[in-house]
């Protein structure tokens, strides 16, 4: 994969749209269920932020591959779960309001965790012969504007103008979509020759990492008796990661395409796995009702 204007513009322009359609979806309401539901959200919340770098860092160690896709594997862990994580949520039957509220407190947080967990990455697998860094203070600066900013400015125009927010809002995700199915579709054109090489490289380890965190999630929410919703809420939101944040800082921060091979192989695999998850939680849904 080489860097262009399309890693460095296009990416984080997608990235901008799905948190801005994100935005007009939320209104102020959907923080203050932290307080409502304190377990549900702490525990979504550690094994989010704490637990799967933590399954990453184990799987690097398990799973040969080269330093510059371990590094990759360890960013892609560390980013917050993405938009994608509510809409499966919804389509799975479970908790949507507390996965819009993990999806937004974990996308705070990964503000200024993932500078962090980046550069330990890069000073481990890639040492002194790093030609890259992750400056903590810009790279904050960064994924706040393409994150946080269009969510805040989303969530203002759905507060003063909600009826233009609801138009606006089925509007923005029908663009979302089109972007992210573009920037696919791009990757897969431009380094087509070249997928089965990527996928033989972190296939197995984007795997393990994708089914690794939600049945980490799933049975952390078991563990702590949560209800069957908010237990496949949470393996959702810990095993779905915003995948696009992963490629606009591998390949457009860090200016290493390369390391961009985890996330561009996992945005194709979630949505195998996800659709899994959907089929067992409206499987488990119609089982209850009948």
């Amino acid at each position: 994969m080489q860097s262009n204007l399309f890693t460095a513009v296009l990416l984080p322009l997608a990235l901008a749209v799905v948190m801005l359609g994100m935005g007009l979806s939320l209104v102020p309401e959907d923080f203050r269920r932290i307080t409502r539901y304190p377990k549900a959200v702490a525990i979504g919340t550690v094994c989010q932020v704490l637990l799967l770098p933590l399954i990453g860092a184990l799987i690097t160690w398990v799973v040969p591959m080269q330093p510059a896709i371990a590094v990759g594997l360890i960013v892609l862990a560390v980013c917050p779960g993405g938009p994608s994580s509510n809409l499966i949520t919804y389509l799975a039957k479970g908790d949507v309001a507390l996965s819009v509220t993990l999806t937004a407190l974990s996308s705070l947080i990964t503000v200024f965790t993932i500078p962090i967990f980046a550069n330990l990455a890069l000073q481990h697998f890639l040492g002194q012969n790093a030609a890259i860094a992750l400056p903590i203070g810009p790279t904050m600066l960064q994924i706040f504007l393409i994150t946080l900013l269009p969510t805040a400015i989303g969530m203002a125009i759905r507060e003063k103008f909600p009826n233009t927010a609801r138009r606006l809002e089925k509007s923005m995700s029908r663009l979302a979509i089109g972007l992210l199915v573009l920037i696919i579709g791009l990757l897969l054109i431009r380094e087509g020759s070249k997928l089965p090489g990527f996928i033989v490289q972190v296939g197995v380890g984007v795997l393990l990492l994708n089914l690794g965190a939600m049945l980490a999630g799933f049975f952390a929410g078991k563990l702590f008796r949560l209800p069957l919703a908010q237990q496949i809420c949470i393996a959702i939101e810990v095993g779905i990661q915003n995948g696009t944040l992963a490629i606009a800082i591998t390949a457009g921060l860090l200016n290493n395409p390369d390391m961009a091979v985890p996330a561009a192989v996992y945005s194709l695999l979630m949505y195998l796995t996800g659709f899994g998850a959907i089929l067992y939680g409206r499987r488990i849904a119609s089982g209850r009702m009948s």
